[in-house]
Protein backbone atom coordinates (compact mmCIF):
# COMPACT_ATOMS: atom_id res chain seq x y z
CA UNK A 1 0.00 0.00 0.00
CA UNK A 2 1.88 3.55 -0.99
CA UNK A 3 2.10 5.67 1.57
CA UNK A 4 0.77 9.37 1.89
CA UNK A 5 2.27 12.36 3.75
CA UNK A 6 -0.34 15.07 4.28
CA UNK A 7 1.51 18.25 5.24
CA UNK A 8 -1.29 20.70 4.67
CA UNK A 9 -4.43 21.03 7.28
CA UNK A 10 -6.77 22.50 4.82
CA UNK A 11 -6.39 19.70 2.55
CA UNK A 12 -9.94 17.84 2.12
CA UNK A 13 -11.35 20.22 5.13
CA UNK A 14 -14.58 21.40 3.51
CA UNK A 15 -15.11 17.90 1.41
CA UNK A 16 -14.23 14.12 2.00
CA UNK A 17 -13.85 13.76 -2.06
CA UNK A 18 -10.48 14.03 -1.87
CA UNK A 19 -9.91 11.27 1.06
CA UNK A 20 -12.20 9.03 -0.54
CA UNK A 21 -10.79 9.09 -3.77
CA UNK A 22 -6.78 8.37 -2.06
CA UNK A 23 -9.10 5.55 0.27
CA UNK A 24 -10.54 4.04 -3.08
CA UNK A 25 -7.27 3.81 -4.63
CA UNK A 26 -5.94 1.72 -1.60
CA UNK A 27 -3.82 4.31 -0.42
CA UNK A 28 -2.56 4.94 3.08
CA UNK A 29 -2.99 8.64 3.75
CA UNK A 30 -1.65 9.65 6.76
CA UNK A 31 -1.93 13.65 8.15
CA UNK A 32 -0.19 13.92 11.02
CA UNK A 33 -1.61 17.50 12.21
CA UNK A 34 -4.75 18.94 11.63
CA UNK A 35 -4.19 21.60 14.04
CA UNK A 36 -1.64 23.47 11.79
CA UNK A 37 0.98 23.22 9.32
CA UNK A 38 3.35 19.67 9.62
CA UNK A 39 6.74 21.34 11.83
CA UNK A 40 9.93 21.13 9.70
CA UNK A 41 11.49 18.11 12.52
CA UNK A 42 8.80 16.81 12.23
CA UNK A 43 8.09 16.21 7.98
CA UNK A 44 11.65 14.95 8.15
CA UNK A 45 10.31 12.37 10.49
CA UNK A 46 8.21 11.01 8.56
CA UNK A 47 8.87 11.73 5.04
CA UNK A 48 11.48 8.94 4.65
CA UNK A 49 8.44 5.98 4.40
CA UNK A 50 6.05 8.01 1.90
CA UNK A 51 5.84 7.50 -1.85
CA UNK A 52 3.70 10.64 -1.88
CA UNK A 53 3.53 14.42 -0.47
CA UNK A 54 1.08 16.53 -0.45
CA UNK A 55 1.98 19.66 0.76
CA UNK A 56 0.83 23.40 1.33
CA UNK A 57 3.50 26.25 2.38
CA UNK A 58 6.13 24.08 3.71
CA UNK A 59 9.57 24.48 2.19
CA UNK A 60 10.47 21.56 0.51
CA UNK A 61 13.96 21.81 -0.37
CA UNK A 62 16.99 19.12 -1.11
CA UNK A 63 16.76 18.26 2.28
CA UNK A 64 13.34 16.75 2.14
CA UNK A 65 14.25 15.19 -0.88
CA UNK A 66 17.41 13.89 0.53
CA UNK A 67 15.89 12.28 3.28
CA UNK A 68 13.07 10.71 1.28
CA UNK A 69 14.17 7.54 -0.77
CA UNK A 70 10.52 6.48 -1.70
CA UNK A 71 9.48 9.94 -2.81
CA UNK A 72 7.64 9.32 -6.12
CA UNK A 73 5.83 12.62 -6.49
CA UNK A 74 4.77 16.05 -4.26
CA UNK A 75 1.41 17.71 -4.84
CA UNK A 76 1.17 20.95 -4.25
CA UNK A 77 -2.06 21.77 -2.85
CA UNK A 78 -2.44 25.08 -4.94
CA UNK A 79 -1.52 26.91 -7.69
CA UNK A 80 2.43 28.10 -6.91
CA UNK A 81 4.66 25.92 -6.26
CA UNK A 82 7.93 28.17 -5.77
CA UNK A 83 8.11 26.76 -2.38
CA UNK A 84 9.24 23.50 -3.39
CA UNK A 85 12.87 23.04 -5.32
CA UNK A 86 12.73 21.78 -8.55
CA UNK A 87 15.95 21.18 -9.08
CA UNK A 88 16.49 18.86 -6.51
CA UNK A 89 12.89 16.95 -7.23
CA UNK A 90 14.49 16.31 -10.53
CA UNK A 91 17.21 15.09 -9.53
CA UNK A 92 15.53 12.61 -7.43
CA UNK A 93 13.57 11.70 -9.77
CA UNK A 94 10.23 13.14 -8.37
CA UNK A 95 7.32 14.57 -9.52
CA UNK A 96 6.09 17.83 -8.45
CA UNK A 97 2.36 18.22 -9.42
CA UNK A 98 -0.05 21.01 -8.94
CA UNK A 99 -4.02 22.45 -8.84
CA UNK A 100 -3.73 25.38 -11.73
CA UNK A 101 -7.57 27.01 -11.58
CA UNK A 102 -9.01 25.27 -8.78
CA UNK A 103 -8.86 28.17 -6.60
CA UNK A 104 -8.85 31.27 -8.80
CA UNK A 105 -12.34 32.49 -8.29
CA UNK A 106 -11.56 32.43 -4.76
CA UNK A 107 -8.16 34.12 -5.21
CA UNK A 108 -9.99 36.81 -7.15
CA UNK A 109 -13.37 37.36 -5.33
CA UNK A 110 -11.20 37.34 -1.77
CA UNK A 111 -8.56 40.08 -3.28
CA UNK A 112 -11.74 42.43 -4.56
CA UNK A 113 -13.39 41.94 -1.16
CA UNK A 114 -9.68 43.19 0.03
CA UNK A 115 -10.22 46.47 -2.34
CA UNK A 116 -13.69 47.20 -1.13
CA UNK A 117 -12.82 47.04 1.99
CA UNK A 118 -9.71 49.67 1.52
CA UNK A 119 -11.70 51.67 -0.30
CA UNK A 120 -14.50 52.04 2.06
CA UNK A 121 -12.90 51.98 5.23
CA UNK A 122 -15.40 48.66 6.36
CA UNK A 123 -13.01 47.01 8.59
CA UNK A 124 -12.02 50.06 10.32
CA UNK A 125 -15.60 51.62 10.84
CA UNK A 126 -16.25 47.72 12.22
CA UNK A 127 -14.25 48.09 15.12
CA UNK A 128 -14.69 51.66 15.99
CA UNK A 129 -18.93 50.52 16.10
CA UNK A 130 -18.20 47.78 18.10
CA UNK A 131 -15.83 49.90 20.68
CA UNK A 132 -19.05 51.75 21.00
CA UNK A 133 -18.36 54.44 18.28
CA UNK A 134 -20.47 55.79 15.64
CA UNK A 135 -17.59 57.63 13.20
CA UNK A 136 -19.24 58.31 9.19
CA UNK A 137 -15.98 56.98 7.62
CA UNK A 138 -15.44 58.69 3.96
CA UNK A 139 -13.74 56.61 1.33
CA UNK A 140 -13.43 56.23 -2.33
CA UNK A 141 -15.93 54.79 -5.06
CA UNK A 142 -13.72 52.56 -7.36
CA UNK A 143 -15.97 53.74 -10.72
CA UNK A 144 -13.90 56.02 -12.79
CA UNK A 145 -10.68 54.78 -11.12
CA UNK A 146 -7.95 52.55 -12.66
CA UNK A 147 -6.72 49.68 -11.97
CA UNK A 148 -3.17 48.10 -12.94
CA UNK A 149 -3.17 44.44 -12.68
CA UNK A 150 0.65 42.79 -12.44
CA UNK A 151 0.00 39.54 -13.83
CA UNK A 152 -2.75 38.20 -16.69
CA UNK A 153 -3.49 34.44 -15.76
CA UNK A 154 -6.67 33.21 -14.83
CA UNK A 155 -6.94 35.32 -11.25
CA UNK A 156 -5.72 38.57 -12.87
CA UNK A 157 -7.96 38.16 -15.39
CA UNK A 158 -10.57 37.84 -13.15
CA UNK A 159 -10.11 40.94 -11.15
CA UNK A 160 -9.90 42.29 -14.53
CA UNK A 161 -13.99 41.43 -14.66
CA UNK A 162 -14.69 42.61 -11.68
CA UNK A 163 -13.04 45.69 -11.74
CA UNK A 164 -15.34 46.23 -15.26
CA UNK A 165 -18.35 45.55 -13.48
CA UNK A 166 -17.53 48.11 -11.02
CA UNK A 167 -17.07 51.07 -13.31
CA UNK A 168 -13.66 50.67 -13.42
CA UNK A 169 -10.38 50.70 -16.09
CA UNK A 170 -7.95 48.28 -16.23
CA UNK A 171 -4.58 47.88 -17.82
CA UNK A 172 -2.43 44.70 -17.63
CA UNK A 173 1.20 43.61 -17.35
CA UNK A 174 2.54 40.35 -17.87
CA UNK A 175 5.58 39.54 -19.44
CA UNK A 176 4.68 35.34 -20.36
CA UNK A 177 1.50 36.42 -21.93
CA UNK A 178 1.19 36.45 -25.63
CA UNK A 179 0.19 40.10 -27.16
CA UNK A 180 -2.93 38.71 -28.32
CA UNK A 181 -3.84 36.76 -24.83
CA UNK A 182 -4.90 39.82 -23.14
CA UNK A 183 -8.37 40.30 -24.94
CA UNK A 184 -9.68 44.37 -24.53
CA UNK A 185 -7.06 44.64 -21.46
CA UNK A 186 -4.65 47.05 -22.81
CA UNK A 187 -0.67 45.39 -22.28
CA UNK A 188 0.83 48.11 -20.85
CA UNK A 189 4.90 48.00 -19.37
CA UNK A 190 5.18 47.38 -15.67
CA UNK A 191 6.27 51.20 -14.39
CA UNK A 192 2.94 51.91 -16.36
CA UNK A 193 0.56 49.62 -14.95
CA UNK A 194 1.88 50.21 -11.25
CA UNK A 195 1.58 53.78 -12.02
CA UNK A 196 -2.23 53.01 -11.33
CA UNK A 197 -4.74 54.25 -9.12
CA UNK A 198 -5.26 50.41 -7.84
CA UNK A 199 -2.29 48.37 -8.46
CA UNK A 200 -3.43 44.23 -7.87
CA UNK A 201 -0.16 41.65 -7.83
CA UNK A 202 -1.20 38.13 -9.20
CA UNK A 203 2.08 36.64 -10.20
CA UNK A 204 4.39 34.34 -8.20
CA UNK A 205 7.64 35.53 -6.75
CA UNK A 206 11.10 34.42 -8.02
CA UNK A 207 13.08 33.36 -5.79
CA UNK A 208 16.40 35.48 -4.99
CA UNK A 209 15.53 37.90 -6.94
CA UNK A 210 14.38 40.11 -4.65
CA UNK A 211 11.15 41.88 -4.05
CA UNK A 212 9.51 43.18 -7.44
CA UNK A 213 7.91 46.12 -5.82
CA UNK A 214 10.90 47.28 -3.96
CA UNK A 215 11.52 50.57 -1.88
CA UNK A 216 12.13 52.56 -5.35
CA UNK A 217 8.90 51.05 -7.27
CA UNK A 218 6.64 52.00 -4.25
CA UNK A 219 7.43 55.00 -4.24
CA UNK A 220 6.90 55.92 -7.60
CA UNK A 221 3.83 54.60 -7.15
CA UNK A 222 0.61 57.18 -7.86
CA UNK A 223 0.79 59.44 -4.74
CA UNK A 224 -3.10 58.27 -2.97
CA UNK A 225 -2.74 54.74 -4.69
CA UNK A 226 -3.77 51.37 -3.38
CA UNK A 227 -2.31 48.25 -3.53
CA UNK A 228 -3.52 44.95 -3.14
CA UNK A 229 -1.21 41.70 -2.56
CA UNK A 230 -2.82 38.35 -2.44
CA UNK A 231 0.24 36.52 -4.56
CA UNK A 232 3.12 35.60 -2.49
CA UNK A 233 4.75 37.89 0.31
CA UNK A 234 7.67 38.19 -1.29
CA UNK A 235 6.58 40.14 -4.28
CA UNK A 236 6.78 43.41 -2.03
CA UNK A 237 9.04 45.34 0.26
CA UNK A 238 6.84 45.38 3.08
CA UNK A 239 8.96 47.86 5.39
CA UNK A 240 9.16 50.42 2.68
CA UNK A 241 5.03 49.49 1.98
CA UNK A 242 4.59 50.53 5.91
CA UNK A 243 6.41 53.10 5.97
CA UNK A 244 4.29 54.68 2.85
CA UNK A 245 0.99 53.90 4.43
CA UNK A 246 2.19 55.89 7.37
CA UNK A 247 3.26 58.99 5.49
CA UNK A 248 0.16 58.51 3.59
CA UNK A 249 1.65 58.36 -0.03
CA UNK A 250 0.07 55.29 -0.48
CA UNK A 251 -4.09 55.74 0.76
CA UNK A 252 -3.96 52.32 1.41
CA UNK A 253 -3.22 48.13 1.12
CA UNK A 254 -4.84 44.81 1.14
CA UNK A 255 -2.58 42.13 1.58
CA UNK A 256 -3.11 38.13 1.99
CA UNK A 257 0.42 37.06 1.76
CA UNK A 258 3.08 37.89 3.29
CA UNK A 259 7.02 37.33 3.26
CA UNK A 260 6.89 35.93 6.94
CA UNK A 261 3.69 34.24 8.18
CA UNK A 262 2.51 34.54 10.69
CA UNK A 263 3.15 38.07 10.49
CA UNK A 264 3.53 38.45 13.72
CA UNK A 265 5.38 42.30 14.86
CA UNK A 266 6.24 42.72 11.16
CA UNK A 267 5.87 46.19 9.99
CA UNK A 268 2.79 46.39 8.22
CA UNK A 269 0.84 45.05 11.83
CA UNK A 270 0.92 48.69 12.71
CA UNK A 271 0.58 50.57 9.14
CA UNK A 272 -2.64 52.47 8.87
CA UNK A 273 -4.90 52.23 6.44
CA UNK A 274 -4.14 48.36 5.62
CA UNK A 275 -6.49 45.40 6.06
CA UNK A 276 -4.43 42.55 6.53
CA UNK A 277 -5.74 38.60 6.14
CA UNK A 278 -3.91 34.80 6.73
CA UNK A 279 -3.61 33.81 3.58
CA UNK A 280 -7.01 32.70 3.05
CA UNK A 281 -7.24 34.06 -0.51
CA UNK A 282 -7.71 29.90 -1.52
CA UNK A 283 -10.13 29.51 1.63
CA UNK A 284 -13.28 28.56 -0.21
CA UNK A 285 -15.33 25.88 0.39
CA UNK A 286 -16.01 25.05 -3.27
CA UNK A 287 -11.82 25.30 -4.20
CA UNK A 288 -11.22 23.33 -1.32
CA UNK A 289 -12.89 20.60 -2.54
CA UNK A 290 -11.43 21.67 -6.39
CA UNK A 291 -8.04 21.76 -5.09
CA UNK A 292 -8.09 18.75 -3.42
CA UNK A 293 -9.57 16.60 -6.13
CA UNK A 294 -7.19 17.97 -8.52
CA UNK A 295 -4.22 17.13 -6.16
CA UNK A 296 -5.14 13.41 -5.49
CA UNK A 297 -5.85 12.77 -9.19
CA UNK A 298 -2.08 14.09 -9.96
CA UNK A 299 -0.82 11.77 -7.28
CA UNK A 300 -2.60 8.94 -8.53
CA UNK A 301 -1.47 9.20 -11.93
CA UNK A 302 2.01 9.37 -10.78
CA UNK A 303 2.17 6.15 -8.58
CA UNK A 304 0.25 4.68 -11.27
CA UNK A 305 2.77 5.17 -14.13
CA UNK A 306 0.54 7.76 -16.04
CA UNK A 307 1.30 11.50 -17.17
CA UNK A 308 -0.41 13.30 -14.52
CA UNK A 309 -2.86 16.33 -15.97
CA UNK A 310 -1.07 19.43 -14.19
CA UNK A 311 2.44 18.92 -13.88
CA UNK A 312 5.55 21.27 -12.79
CA UNK A 313 7.83 19.34 -15.40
Amino acid sequence: MSRTLITTPTFGRYSATPWDLLRDAGVDARRPREDGPLPRAELLEQVPAAEALIVGLDTIDRAVFEAAPRLKVVAKHGVGYDNIDLDAARDHGVRVVYAPGSNSRAVAELTFGLLLDVARGISANDRAVRAGGWPKTFGVELAGRRLGVVGFGRIGRLMAGYATAFGMSVVAHDPFVPADGFGDVPSVDLDTAIACDVVSLHLPAVPGSGPLLDRARLESMRPGAILLNAARGGLVDEAAAAELLHSGHLAGAGFDAFAVEPIGDGPLSTAPNVVLTAHIGACSREANEAMGVAVVEGVLSVLGGREPRHSAF
